[in-house]
């Protein structure tokens, strides 16, 4: 597999800059307000998904059902998630992106708190749901916002400084997660999210300003939609970019849903270990996502994502080796590392390749992006549970996944994606 490399004096060029980019004039200090609000925005996502999975034995047990259906919860969080994101970036690119953000953080905190009550895994799925939309509604509609500020470089920027506080979460989350459970049931985590969300509706109620002017929003019809649908849909790249980050998100997801079981039941961690290996992994996608930035200051995006996809196959590959041949620790959390942490060079440049063209669409095609991500890996993360809870399982679902990405990504992306350096 070959590598762009760079070039001696790389030529940059601006690849659709809009005219109305507010970041420009932003003072340093609204920048880093900025950086933190719609990275914490960004955050509630993961926070919704991962501080939950150290519960995944304890909701288990208090509501005496079974693996699968606690796995199901999360499938219903990915759902959620996926309708969110369709709703939400069409809604934000005709009304602006204040109102739609505000609604969703309030659905959030709604359905957190129903979750409190719940007396049975269904009443827990149906506020699952209900948080996705929330998550997703203000995960989207944070990174439309970016992409009305900034373009170019400015926008590899921004999304790295974000993903400094957003990618915070995994990190954070289980180990927070794992903090409430040592001192509180599992419905501790649930009031958690609630104080979460409301700070966030708060805050960006008081704080955050419209960045998608009027003159640049569409109407708010069927039509203007189809419209906007048809021209991110027509793109070749952002499909074939889309088609990645789901099926690279998918291998991602078999970690998420499958990984509490297997270490902690499996391999006998202890809530903590397992808090801790889980932090690991996500530092290790911090590392890779704030490399990946600094390498796209010389390198196309489609050069680093070249570089994420093949070590990502590679590790997803070696731990399927691993778990049909039953070699145990530690070798299976050196795979893991290298199947989850270079996720950091491919997400981040999925989210610019499909970002970056279509600035009048931004909500839009942020949520086609996001919906498939979670749609394709809620659909498809199941089949561990149907295989039987394994590494062999979930490896097997990351093997899968990455033939599918690795497919779009030298069929489609690697022959069609710019090849110029942004600027």
């Amino acid at each position: 597999m070959s590598v762009d490399t760079a070039p001696t004096a790389p030529t940059p060029v601006a690849l659709n800059a809009t005219p109305a980019q507010h970041g420009a004039s932003l003072t340093r200090p609204q920048r880093l307000g900025y950086i933190l609000l719609l990275g914490a925005l960004v955050a509630l996502g993961p926070f919704t998904v991962d501080m939950y999975l150290p519960a995944f034995p304890a909701v288990q047990m208090d509501l005496r059902t079974t693996e699968t259906l606690i796995q199901l919860t999360l499938t219903a969080t990915m759902v959620g998630f996926g309708l969110g994101q369709l709703v939400a970036g069409p809604l934000s690119d005709s009304l602006g992106r204040r109102r739609p953000l505000l609604i969703a953080t309030a659905i959030h905190v709604l359905s957190s708190i129903s979750i409190l009550f719940a007396h049975n895994v269904t009443a827990v799925m149906i506020g699952r749901v209900g948080q996705g939309l929330g998550a997703a509604g203000s995960a989207v509609v944070a990174m439309a916002m970016v992409r009305d500020m900034f373009g170019g470089q400015g926008l590899v920027r921004m999304l790295a400084r974000m993903a400094l506080v957003s990618g915070t979460a995994p990190v954070v989350a289980p180990l927070v997660g794992a903090a409430i459970l040592s001192f509180a049931p599992w419905r501790g985590i649930f009031i958690a999210l609630t104080i979460y969300g409301t700070l966030m509706t708060l805050t960006a109620a008081l704080f955050l300003r419209e960045t998608h002017d009027r003159e640049r929003r569409g109407r708010l019809n069927a039509s203007a939609m189809r419209q906007r649908y048809r021209v991110v849909f027509h793109d070749p790249v952002f499909l074939g970019v889309a088609l990645v980050s789901a099926m690279t998100f998918t291998a991602l997801f078999s970690y998420l849903s499958a990984s509490s079981f297997i270490l902690q039941d499996q391999y006998g961690f202890s809530t903590p270990h397992f808090a801790m290996t889980f932090g690991m992994n996500a530092v290790g996608m911090i590392v890779f996502t704030q490399t990946g930035a600094r390498l796209m200051r010389r390198w196309p995006p489609r050069a680093v994502m070249t570089i994420g996809v093949s070590i990502v196959s590679l590790g997803a590959l070696s731990l399927l080796i691993l778990g049909v041949t039953g070699v145990g620790m530690p070798w299976l959390l050196v795979a893991l590392f290298f199947t989850v942490a270079p996720l950091g060079f491919i997400m981040p440049t999925a989210q610019i390749l499909a970002l970056n063209d279509h600035p009048n669409e931004a909500g839009t095609a942020a949520s086609v992006l996001g919906a498939l991500n979670f749609a394709v890996a809620g659909a498809v993360s199941p089949l561990i549970s149907v295989l039987g809870i394994s590494v062999t399982s979930m490896a097997t679902v990351m093997v899968g996944s990455m033939v599918l990405a690795n497919a779009s990504f030298w069929l489609v992306v690697r022959r069609r994606a710019s090849a110029d350096v942004l600027r």
